[in-house]
């Protein structure tokens, strides 16, 4: 939604956004870049698809705005659940 709304708002010519997703739990001593080297992470593999006919700098500039999105930030932030019962 973010980066539709992006590209409307700039009038570029895309067609549609699409999100593949692939989740899976791996070691995070296999993680070179992670801050959490036990146990095991939870890895998200996003591929984004755009169609239209978007140059490639507006291609790159509507990925980076895809990585800025509100559910993308809260995905990649510190998340704390409290529960309780209620």
């Amino acid at each position: 939604m973010t980066v539709a709304l992006y590209a409307r708002r700039k009038g570029w010519p895309l067609g549609a956004v699409t999100v593949r997703l692939e989740h899976s739990k791996v070691h995070a001593a296999d993680c070179a870049d992670c801050e959490t080297k036990e146990g095991k992470l939870d890895e998200i593999r996003l591929e984004l698809i755009l169609t239209g006919g978007l140059t490639s700098e507006q291609r790159e500039r509507l990925f980076q705005i895809a990585e800025r999105c509100p559910v993308h930030r809260t995905l990649t932030s510190e998340i704390v659940i409290r529960s309780r019962l209620g």
